[in-house]
This record gives structure tokens, C-alpha cells and sequence, in this order.
């Protein structure tokens, strides 16, 4: 018996934005492979109203196809409205009403058993509205921000709880977040520790020093894989430099912070060993990772960062704070440090495992856990049971 999936997703890649959630493409392409599941993805596109959609940031979202195949799956892209800087609680609700006539639509074309969000917000509530219209269960996963933000702000709180009671299921990226949706009040008997996946066979070991030669760098590197935002820490690596007198600093990842970091490292006269290399694609990302010493992503909060373990598994250690399911990655010294987000403590992790550089197949035994085939036969599992259970 098939499984109709129904992947409600605003994390999810397009054609101007091949990197934004390729984990959740990963997912969605790993369930959609296997016997008796069809998968598919409504990916809702938030603008603005006219004339502010014609902006320069808009514009490539408003040419996308409403409907398109990638990657073997059917994606729909349908637009809904957001005001810029209040979005919030309105999301839910503007969502809502754009995307349900479709729903409704392929639904009654080919009934879904089950809604996937992969988001807390503001997927989940939408799901939760799409569920009571539909008839259907859903499941909603946690990732890191849509919690520890979403779930903790007056004007939306009330709405993740109220998603996460109603479920059928919930999955929490590491333990460590099914910790803090607990703390919220959220049943945990409801929550399932779904690890994300790392393509094994693209990320891997690779020679270091030809690495470096490829890419035109000398000496030790370290390298940061992330969004250039305040959240992430990048300044903290910058305000390190000054203690790591022959490291290159490489940012790999784009956003408006990177001017304050450029700021900052004029400051403290360390600019011309940072290089920002903007949103590098994630098929290139192997080769930076293995031309990297280290990978460093100090964050204020994460879920379980894909960063974290696509490094490790090409036999990069890291140097990551201690969020989110640090610990349950960083389980033996070869992986790495987890510190203080201090940058006297960040140049001292670095430093140490630049001196005493761990073993690379030690460091990547770490990442071998985490397969997608792994994720992909525990999410089946999870959403089967969902289905099941709203059928009875």
C-alpha cells in the first residue's frame, strides 16, 4: 500500500537559491526513493505586495515556476503574502489561505495519508490548519531557530505549542532539542530523535595539502560554513584571528553581517587573512572542507548543525559552542573541542588541534552514523505510524 506524503516545506531549494534547506531536498529525495511512498513537495514562496515584490531580492522568487520537477519530485512553489519586518504570526495565516485551494485540490486527486512540515514555524502551524481542513494527521520537525526562536516569542509561542499538541508525532534533530521542546511543555513521549544525513560517498577524506594548492591557500586554515549572520558567531572567529597569527579565516556562506565583519577585521588588522567565499555550492563544499585544518561554528544556537557533520565526515575536527546536540557529536577528543563562545577559548581550541592535529579516519568514524539511509528509514517508520493511527 502507498504511502501519499504530502512535504510542507519553507525550507527548500530553488533555482535562485540551490543551497537554502539542500538538507531538506536530501530528506524529501530519500523518502520519495523508496517502494510505495509518493512524495510531494509544496514549498510556499513568501513576498511581499507590489510594488515591493519587484525589489531586486524579490524578483528571482517571483520568476520561479509555481510548478516544476526537481530532483524526481513534483514541487509546487505557490505564493503567499508577508509583510516585511512584521511577518510573524501573519505567515500562518497568509500561508494558509494561499496554499489550501491547491491543497485541497491535489487531495482530492490523490488523497494524502500524512503531512510532513519540516519546520516549526511557520510550517507546523500551517499543517496543524491544513490537518483540521483535510482529515489528515501531520508530524512537524524541529531544526534548531524555529524553536529556540519562534517557539519562545509572545506573538508566536502560543502557536508552536498549539501545533505541537495537536500532532500525530514530532521529531527533534538531537536529543538536545527534544530537551528544550520538553522545557516548553511539549509532551516528549510524542518526540523522536531524527538525526539529519551526510552523503558519505561525496563527503570524504581527500588530500589536504593538494586541496590547499587547488584553492590557493597556505598554511593553517580554518574554515566557517554558515549563514553571515550575528547568530552564527563569525564575529567571535574574527575577534580570534589576532591570537592565531598564521591561520586563514574562510567564510563560506553570504549575508548582509558580512560588512560588519569586514568592519571588525579592518579593526583589529587581521583583513587581509579572511576570505569570504559566499555561498559556495554544495557539491564544491567537499574540497573546502578538506582543504580546511578546521571547521569552527561557534553559534548561539543550533539544532544539530549539518556543517557539523558533513566536516567531520571529510576529516575535518571542529570547534563548535556548546548547543544544541553538540555533545552528542563531539563524543570522543578526535572530533574536536566544544568551548566557550569567548575568543580567547576558540583561538586556544584551534591552536591545540592545529599542534596536535587528531587522526582523519578517526575523525571521520564520527559522521558515519549519520547516513541518510538511516534517516530515511526512520522518518518512513515515523510517518507510517502517524498515518496508521490516523486511519484507526
Amino acid at each position: 500500500m502507498t504511502l501519499n506524503v504530502l512535504m510542507l516545506s519553507t525550507l527548500f531549494p530553488d533555482i535562485s537559491r540551490p543551497n537554502f534547506g539542500v538538507f531538506v531536498e536530501r530528506q524529501a529525495r530519500e523518502l520519495a526513493g523508496r517502494p510505495d511512498v509518493h512524495v510531494t513537495v509544496v514549498a510556499p514562496i513568501g513576498l511581499p505586495p507590489w510594488p515591493l515584490s519587484k525589489a531586486a531580492r524579490y524578483a528571482p522568487l517571483l520568476a520561479l515556476p509555481r510548478r516544476e520537477r526537481w530532483q524526481d519530485m513534483t514541487v509546487y512553489r505557490p505564493i503567499f503574502r508577508i509583510i516585511p519586518k512584521f511577518g510573524g504570526r501573519t505567515n500562518v495565516y497568509g500561508m494558509t489561505r494561499a496554499i489550501l485551494p491547491l491543497i485541497r485540490r491535489l487531495h482530492a486527486e490523490k488523497p494524502f495519508d500524512v503531512i510532513d512540515a519540516s519546520f516549526f514555524f511557520p510550517d507546523g502551524p500551517v499543517a496543524q490548519r491544513l490537518s483540521r481542513a483535510l482529515g489528515i494527521p501531520y508530524s512537524v520537525k524541529a531544526r534548531g531557530a524555529d524553536i529556540h526562536y519562534w517557539g519562545t516569542r509572545p506573538g508566536t509561542r502560543k502557536m508552536v505549542k498549539r501545533a505541537a499538541d495537536r500532532a500525530g508525532g514530532l521529531l527533534a534533530v538531537s536529543a538536545a532539542m527534544k530537551r528544550s521542546m520538553a522545557k516548553m511543555g511539549i509532551d516528549d513521549d510524542k518526540i523522536r530523535v531524527h538525526y539529519t544525513g551526510v552523503d558519505l560517498e561525496r563527503f570524504e577524506i581527500a588530500d589536504r595539502a593538494a586541496a590547499k594548492e587547488a584553492l590557493g591557500f597556505e598554511g593553517p586554515v580554518v574554515l566557517c560554513v554558515g549563514a553571515l549572520i550575528p547568530r552564527k558567531g563569525q564575529d567571535l572567529l574574527v575577534r580570534a584571528l589576532p591570537h592565531l597569527p598564521d591561520v586563514t579565516l574562510l567564510f563560506a556562506g553570504q549575508g548582509q553581517y558580512r560588512r560588519t565583519l569586514e568592519k571588525l577585521a579592518e579593526e583589529l588588522g587581521v583583513d587581509r587573512r579572511i576570505g569570504y567565499l559566499g555561498s559556495v555550492p554544495h557539491d564544491r563544499l567537499p574540497r573546502i572542507y578538506a582543504a580546511a585544518d578546521v571547521m569552527a561554528l561557534v553559534s548561539a544556537s543550533e539544532g544539530l548543525a549539518n556543517a557539523w557533520v558533513e566536516a567531520l565526515a571529510c576529516g575535518t575536527p571542529i570547534v563548535i559552542s556548546d548547543v544544541g546536540g553538540a555533545r552528542e557529536l563531539v563524543d570522543r577528543p578526535e572530533a574536536g573541542r566544544i568551548v566557550e563562545r569567548e575568543p580567547e577559548a576558540i583561538a586556544a581550541a584551534i591552536q591545540a588541534l592545529l599542534d596536535n592535529p587528531p587522526d582523519r579516519e578517526a575523525v571521520r568514524e564520527t559522521a558515519l552514523r549519520f547516513t541518510w539511509a538511516t534517516n530515511g528509514d526512520a522518518l518512513l517508520t515515523h510517518l507510517q505510524t502517524i498515518a496508521q493511527h490516523g486511519a484507526d
